[in-house]
């Protein structure tokens, strides 16, 4: 028996004593390949020196100070080095525990933006179906993961959902992927046309989708037209990098490939790697300055924002970035593993799409790969396959409902930035097995597609 809430009530747990590398270990001594970063955490690994030498000199030193009495030089570095790495004017760090306090903080400050400037009458947000933000009650009604917002819909804001960026399913065969990618873009346009443009508070969406629709990547010249009609219409861009961010799809911050600006940027998972739990909001200049000039108070705060030992933490994960090379590896890995993949499922019957950017990957399954049909959803395929990944030592990150909510499975992919060759054939060998294994056996007891 266990006293621990777990995520799931029915589903017993392997005890983790230790991490190596890419590996964790259970307490029998089993390993288990980390491809998937836990869940895109773990950019570093799980025993690396600098990180654990910085958490020691920092609790030595000072472990925490309150926010509303204290700042500390550690976040007055980390917010530093943050600002001259984002791309435009995000020169305001505004420091949490996670992803999901993070998009909170967003979406209050965006709202308090308005009000600040007498535009009260804008409550409107509009995000993308197939999206995930954050599991509060204010992240999950931007966010369009079906699943995960029913039980609680009664409970939510109103958000408006329009169409994500989904070439492989809804890309028509008359069209190029430039046109496909301004006619989803223009959605934007077209709802805020239908709700009226001064009613809206801003458009939230992730650079790269995660683990909703699988490293979902925009096609080019999407974001371009999505930050055109921001400014025709005088709304804000947040975009969301919690799990696509800080690295992981090559760059520091995701958005800097789509050669745009945002107003506000979410970030969390590799900004801490995973070695203690940290989120951060970066707020434009025009916005800070907004609340500086206004009342001077951002209404909102965590009792543990910017905690001292988080914080050095962080900055121990950048120096990482820059002084071993780290960020550098992330693409070539990337079109490695992406290369492995390609070849190996190359003729699986069951791997329709292989997609993502950088060390963030994700294999779409079918039923039917001609007819891209999905897996009935009652086969539990992604829970299977979990099962089965993790029987072989690999750890990877399966989902259900990645077209709609409720059919397609994915599996997404996010490994350690330090992952070597060997490793990336070890993860690509035991992926084929599970994945095999699995959906043959589905195949036998769901034969009709979903």
């Amino acid at each position: 028996m266990t006293q621990v809430f777990h995520r799931h009530c029915h589903t017993p747990l392997p005890l983790a004593v230790r991490g190596e590398g890419v590996y964790l270990y259970d307490q029998s001594g089993k390993a288990y390949l980390d491809a998937s970063g836990g869940a895109a955490v773990s950019c570093l690994g799980h025993s690396h020196a600098g990180v654990r030498e910085a958490l020691h000199r920092q609790i030595d030193q000072l472990a925490y100070a309150h926010s509303s009495f204290f700042t500390t030089e550690v976040a007055e570095n980390l917010a530093d080095r943050l600002a001259a790495k984002a791309p435009g004017a995000l020169n305001h760090v505004y420091f949490v525990s996670g992803g999901s306090e993070a998009v909170e903080a967003a979406l209050k400050l965006a709202r308090q933006y308005f009000v600040e400037r007498g535009d009260t009458q804008r409550t409107r947000f509009i995000a993308r179906r197939q999206s995930y933000h954050g599991n509060t009650l204010g992240a999950l009604a931007v966010g369009g993961n079906a699943w995960r917002r029913a039980p609680f819909s009664p409970l939510l804001m109103h958000a408006e959902h329009i169409a994500p960026c989904y070439a492989y399913r809804d890309q028509k065969p008359d069209e190029t992927l430039l046109e496909y990618g301004q006619r989803v873009a223009n959605e934007l346009e077209q709802r805020l046309l239908t709700v009226g443009p001064e009613t809206v508070i801003a458009f939230i969406a992730e650079p790269v989708v995660g683990a909703t629709a699988g490293a979902l990547t925009a096609v080019e010249g999407y974001y371009k037209r999505i930050r055109e009609i921001c400014d025709r219409y005088g709304i804000l861009l947040i975009l969301d990098e919690v799990m696509c961010g800080m690295g992981r799809t090559g760059t520091l911050f995701a958005h800097e490939q789509e050669g745009i600006e945002a107003d506000i940027v979410t970030i969390a998972k590799g900004l801490g790697a995973g070695y203690q739990p940290i989120g951060a909001m970066l707020a434009s200049d025009e916005i800070y300055d907004t609340i500086s000039s206004g009342s001077g108070f951002f209404q909102h705060g965590h009792t543990y924002m910017a905690h001292a030992t988080a914080m050095a933490g962080s900055l121990a994960v950048l120096d990482a970035f820059e002084n071993e090379g780290l960020l550098k590896r992330v693409l070539p890995t990337g079109a490695a593993l992406n290369a492995r993949l390609q070849t190996r499922f190359a003729d699986h019957p069951h791997v329709g799409d292989i997609r993502g950017r950088g060390l963030f990957m994700a294999l779409e399954l079918v039923h039917d790969r001609d007819s891209k049909r999905p897996f009935d959803p009652r086969s539990k395929l992604d829970s299977r396959i979990k099962r089965e990944a993790m029987a072989q030592g690999l750890m990877c990150y399966p989902m259900s409902g990645t077209i709609d909510g409720n059919r397609g499975h994915h599996i997404l992919l996010a490994p350690p930035f330090i992952i070597s060759d060997d490793q990336l054939d070890e993860l690509t060998d035991k992926l084929y097995s599970a994945v095999d294994n699995v959906t043959q056996v589905v195949m036998k007891e769901y034969p009709d597609a979903g």
